[in-house]
């Protein structure tokens, strides 16, 4: 396994184990400049959406990035969402053609429904069947789904979603809902796989990854990858990036997966999908 390494999609569609994401970054030259060293060391996964309002520069990156590497669009996956406002079926067609023009793509890799929204998201979801059926899309998902959320979604859709992007890291660790989207062909992906930096200081894993020399956020990500969990850690800081990345020449035994699989509260930072408001 490399940084390049992928997994198959339940369409057939490869993405990438390991990618950036730019969750809170500003347009400007952090975010552009972000993108690329991620490009330049080896990533080919890059996650952004709608409401993060970055688009443009994410797409400006993926331009300049290509050109400078000297590889092609089609080996690079690119993912963004749907935000709530634009849930419905003529909404969130609109909402992805705003995206692609912003991200100055031809197609999206794969296209997401960022939340559950009760009552609409069956509609978007319609549209992302659309959208994927006319080829301008290579895969589509969601995120932030609960288990009843993807029956209740599953239960009228042509297509079942191929990606669900959850809040996942050793203090959540969502395994009935794993386990749900595994039995249904659903690949399950981690945002926040670092609980925005609150599991840096923990113990257990400090001590795993002092026996390996690693840092706690290599240790997690390893972590997530070994649990078959794509994952999308943010960074700006191009040595952060590489170090986010450097994952691949160790591997942890099944007595430390388990000690951090322990570390398990079903605590999040995020907002629960069941209950929020935006």
């Amino acid at each position: 396994m490399n940084l390049q390494s992928t997994t198959t999609l339940s369409n057939g569609v490869k993405m990438p184990w390991l990618g950036i994401g730019v969750f809170k970054v500003e347009e400007g030259p952090e975010l552009v400049n972000a993108v690329k060293f991620a490009i330049k060391n080896g990533y080919r996964s890059v996650d952004t959406a709608a409401i993060y309002e970055n688009e443009e520069g994410v797409g400006q990156a993926i331009r300049e990035g290509l050109a400078e590497a000297g590889f092609s669009r089609e080996e690079l996956f690119v993912t963004s969402k749907v935000w709530n406002a634009d849930l419905g079926y003529e909404a969130t067609i609109a909402a992805y053609e705003t995206s692609l023009a912003k991200l100055g793509l031809d197609y999206l890799d794969l296209y997401l429904i960022h939340w559950p929204v009760e009552g609409k998201f069956k509609d978007a979801w319609r549209a992302l069947e659309t959208l994927y059926k006319a080829g301008k899309i290579k895969a589509i998902g969601v995120s932030n789904f609960q288990i009843h959320h993807l029956e209740e979604l599953i239960k009228d859709a042509e297509i079942k979603p191929m990606i669900n992007q959850v809040e996942y890291h050793p203090r959540i660790t969502q395994k009935e809902l794993q386990a749900f989207c595994q039995d249904n062909g659903i690949q399950l992906e981690a945002w926040s796989p670092l609980m925005q930096g609150q599991l840096l200081d923990n113990q257990v894993i400090q001590e795993i990854a002092q026996k390996y020399g690693k840092s706690v956020a290599q240790i997690i990500i390893r972590w997530d990858l070994q649990n078959g969990v794509i994952t999308i850690p943010k960074s700006t800081k191009e040595h952060r990036i590489i170090e986010n990345a450097s994952v691949f020449d160790f591997e942890l035994s099944a007595e430390e997966m388990d000690l951090i699989n322990e570390l398990n509260q079903n605590l999040r930072v995020g907002p629960d999908p069941d209950n929020f408001d935006f």
